[in-house]
């Protein structure tokens, strides 16, 4: 992993490779931010450039032997920290334990590196250690060996003693842009404009969760149901409202998903009768469908459903009941569209 593999985080790369250009390199990092917004490929570009052997430029070379030990995670000097397995369930555990902590950098960390001037241990998950584990961390990270880098990897760095934060320098991932989402998807994944809008909205900004979003069948299947849904709602009796209800009801652990992209659909819809243009429109290969209701729904009632909409968010997290919350739903687009 180098620098360069990485889209976006331009500032948190920055950062890091400033830190080892100007040789101002702390002890301590926690690397912040949501699931899937790239702290494992940052922490993995950081050790390698740390470790290796060319030094050419502001990224590691890739091709001397630590870079490629660091590429397929075969480092000796690279520690990668995380939750235990139970044995009984063979699932991680739900907390990082202090004998992880004890066994994994503790006890190593007096070990001086194998074939490196640094060692580096990478704690995914970081949040989840327990306060025994913070306090056995702290011990390490007030007085490591000169060589040791600890990179505390976490969706939450609140939940840190403020010991540690105050011991550490913190560096947040950003969303990436939408455009730089879209450009990336087309080129490097093949993925056609219309349905790489889609996924970069959807993905709001996450890079990881848009690649993940692509080869994701079920995303795929909520989406086709979504569309479905949207073509057909306006035709359909008292009697076909409720089968629709009941279809939805089969996407309940998936509904976040499903309301937003209702609400993708309809800003599409909102789009294209402010502007009437038809590029803007993120369902391009359903544009005949977004037009006609562009031309059937008026600004009113395209206000009306996405708060109704945002109304049903809010309803289904109070645990509202749901079946009856889904059917007011489609019930006021069907009263909003004419």
């Amino acid at each position: 992993m180098s620098f360069s593999d990485i889209v976006g985080q331009q500032e948190a790369k920055s950062l890091l490779k400033s830190a080892i250009i100007n040789n101002k390199i702390s002890h301590a990092y926690i690397i912040s931010g949501e699931e899937d917004s790239g702290k494992m490929m940052l922490a993995e570009a950081f050790a390698a450039m740390l470790l290796c052997e060319e030094h050419t430029n502001d990224d590691g070379c890739g091709q001397c032997h630590s870079c490629k030990q660091s590429a397929s995670r075969n480092n000796p000097d690279i520690i990668y920290v995380e939750r235990e397995e139970d044995d009984k369930t063979h699932e991680k555990k739900r907390e990082l334990g202090v004998n992880v902590i004890r066994d994994r950098i503790n006890n190593d960390i007096v070990l001086k590196p194998y074939s490196s001037k640094y060692k580096v241990y990478i704690v995914d998950e970081a949040e989840k250690m327990n306060t025994q584990a913070q306090n056995a961390m702290l011990k390490t990270i007030e007085e490591p060996p000169e060589y040791a880098v600890i990179i505390l990897l976490t969706s939450n760095h609140n939940s840190f003693l403020q010991t540690i934060l105050s011991r550490c320098v913190t560096i947040e991932t950003k969303p990436v842009p939408k455009d730089v989402i879209v450009d990336f998807l087309m080129k490097k994944m093949s993925i056609v404009d219309y349905q790489a809008h889609i996924v970069a909205s959807f993905a709001q900004g996450n890079i990881g969760k848009a690649i993940k979003l692509v080869s994701d069948e079920a995303f795929n299947e909520l989406k086709a149901e979504v569309l479905t849904t949207v073509k057909k709602i306006s035709r359909e009796n008292e009697y076909e409202i409720s089968e629709s209800v009941k279809t939805i009801k089969e996407y309940k652990s998936s509904i976040d998903k499903y309301l937003d992209l209702l609400t993708l659909w309809y800003k599409d819809v909102l789009l294209y009768k402010a502007t009437g243009q038809e590029m803007s429109i993120m369902f391009s290969e359903d544009s005949y469908e977004v037009k006609s209701q562009a031309l059937d729904i008026s600004y009113q009632g395209l206000n009306n459903i996405m708060a109704d909409i945002e109304d049903a968010k809010k309803k289904i997290k109070a645990n509202v009941n749901y079946e009856l919350t889904i059917e007011e739903l489609i019930h006021s687009i069907k009263e909003n569209t004419r």
